[in-house]
């Protein structure tokens, strides 16, 4: 993917300093970019994914729903596709407050081995109630943050993410309620348009061996991928009774491969898409099993706000297709600041050691595009 021109591209920049409410995406396998953009205006907000239903506009919705961090849906006031399009539009339309320097408070970062050491008394915290079967498997995951280079443009990071990571969806979006994220995720969590909808399950992971794909996986990935797969088929069950299953096969993400299971359904009632997406989210491929149980101990054990991340991100539409993403390989850029985040399913057979090391792959991911 090319670069606007410098004039739109520097603009793009200013924009995530500023109350404008905007998200340029792309979608796998495509090379087109896709803005979303608010003439003016406080996004709307939402506290349940309940009151998705109906809605149309970019969603970008957290992992736990908080004062502080409420589901926000940028209204699609402004649209366009590909860069010629995206300028014109961007141009034609007053943007307010885009001449302020971005700031932020000066956050505190980590040394590597202080954040493993954290990371393994967390652990032995979540490996507990898995080995005393309280819980079948819990989500553990962390973030670390990097002092950004002077230079650092959120545009570049994002075509930067789009030509090394063809097979994800790629986004930057920006509200005054949510901040600025830059995302690179391979986990569809709804898409479709009209009876044909479409979700899949995705859990294990390791890494590349260069450019072979590995294939031989552990019985610990294949009960991590087989809770989420069975999860999401009872759930579609409830909404649908006209299911495909394929799966489970071996899929690639960046550098890392996945085990991954894909679910086609029908549904009669696209009005109320909140629904699903309630009962969907958050999966156990980033929470845990039972959902309720195990998402009340990582709220109260983990020892961090996820903020967005493993949320809900993307494009929603009732009465057109909807593109909706798990908002993972993820960054939150703050000034001169971008907190990265990670995890990964936690099992009584899980290994310490193994699992940080699985964030440290998902992590390079996305830290891959940024200068830090």
């Amino acid at each position: 993917m090319n670069k606007p021109d410098s004039h739109i591209h520097k603009l793009i920049d200013r924009m995530t300093c500023s109350n404008t409410s905007f998200a340029i995406y792309r979608l796998p396998w495509t090379d087109i970019p896709l803005l979303v953009m608010q003439d003016g205006g406080e996004p709307q907000t939402f506290s349940s994914l309940k009151e998705l239903n109906g809605q149309k506009g970019f969603v970008i919705s957290p992992f736990s729903f908080t004062s502080n961090h409420p589901g926000v849906i940028i209204r699609p006031d402004i649209t366009a596709t590909e860069w010629e399009e995206i300028s014109e539009k961007i141009s034609s339309t007053t943007i307010s407050d885009t001449e302020q320097e971005c700031t932020s408070t000066d956050i505190d970062i980590k040394p590597e081995t202080e954040l493993k050491e954290r990371y393994m008394e967390v652990f032995a915290n979540f490996i507990s109630p898995l080995k005393s079967k309280k819980i079948g498997k819990l989500v553990l995951s962390r973030n670390a943050s990097y002092k950004l280079d002077e230079n650092f443009s959120p545009l570049e990071a994002f075509v930067t993410a789009c030509n090394s990571y063809p097979r994800m969806m790629i986004s930057l979006s920006h509200t005054p309620v949510s901040g600025t994220w830059i995302g690179s995720t391979p986990e569809i969590i709804l898409s479709g348009e009209g009876d044909t909808w479409n979700t899949v399950a995705l859990a294990g992971t390791m890494p590349m061996q260069g450019e072979v794909m590995p294939t031989e996986w552990h019985k610990k990935e294949k009960d991590e991928q087989a809770f989420v797969s069975e999860y999401i088929s009872k759930v579609i069950k409830k909404f649908s009774s006209k299911i495909a299953v394929k799966g489970p096969y071996t899929a690639r993400a960046g550098q890392l491969v996945h085990l991954r299971t894909d679910f086609q359904f029908g549904l009669k009632k696209t009005s109320e898409l909140g629904n699903l997406l309630d009962a969907l989210h958050p999966t156990p491929a980033v929470c845990g099993m039972p959902k309720d149980k195990a998402y009340d101990f990582i709220i109260e054990n983990e020892g961090y706000d996820r903020k967005y991340y493993s949320g809900i991100i993307g494009w929603l539409d009732p009465n057109g297709h909807t593109t909706l993403y798990v908002n993972l390989r993820c960054l939150n850029v703050s000034g001169n600041y971008a907190t990265l985040y990670a995890g990964g399913g936690i099992l009584p057979s899980s290994d310490a050691n193994s699992e940080w090391e699985e964030t440290q792959h998902k992590m390079k991911t996305i830290k891959l595009v940024i200068s830090c």
